[in-house]
């Protein structure tokens, strides 16, 4: 499966799961800022993925859980270096480059695109074949 094949499928996951038009679902749109999910459309979203594409994804996995609320990972609204190192572990298929220039809580939120969920599925979809 190509990343295109994988966008036209992530692409209809989100348009069922977030309630937006197709055309919205580009691969540079954010889906907390752009799309609208919210937290509890994590859930939904990630069951989706799994449905459509027969995959396992785990708890936190997708979406790392508590990272931009603990103490450890961020202070003054910023990531700390453990913090980025943490992201970083967590999130392979994320492109966190924009967070070497801002660490801001509100730049994390930005990086979950679109793109990134193609990503992550086509990550997940080569270790299966593996």
């Amino acid at each position: 499966m190509n990343q295109d094949q994988i966008f036209e499928k992530v692409q209809g996951v989100l348009v069922e799961a977030l309630a937006v038009d197709e055309d919205e679902v580009t691969p540079q749109a954010t889906l907390f800022a752009e799309l609208g999910a919210e937290s509890i459309d994590v859930l939904d979203i990630s069951f989706q993925l799994e449905r459509a594409f027969d995959i396992k994804i785990n708890q936190g996995e997708l979406f790392p859980e508590g990272v931009t609320q603990d103490p450890e990972y961020v202070q003054n609204g910023k990531l700390t270096d453990k913090g980025l190192s943490t992201l970083k572990a967590r999130l392979p298929h994320f492109d966190l480059s924009p967070l070497e220039a801002d660490r801001s809580v509100q730049s994390v939120v930005q990086l979950f695109t679109v793109q990134s969920l193609v990503n992550f599925v086509e990550q997940k979809l080569a270790e299966k074949k593996a």
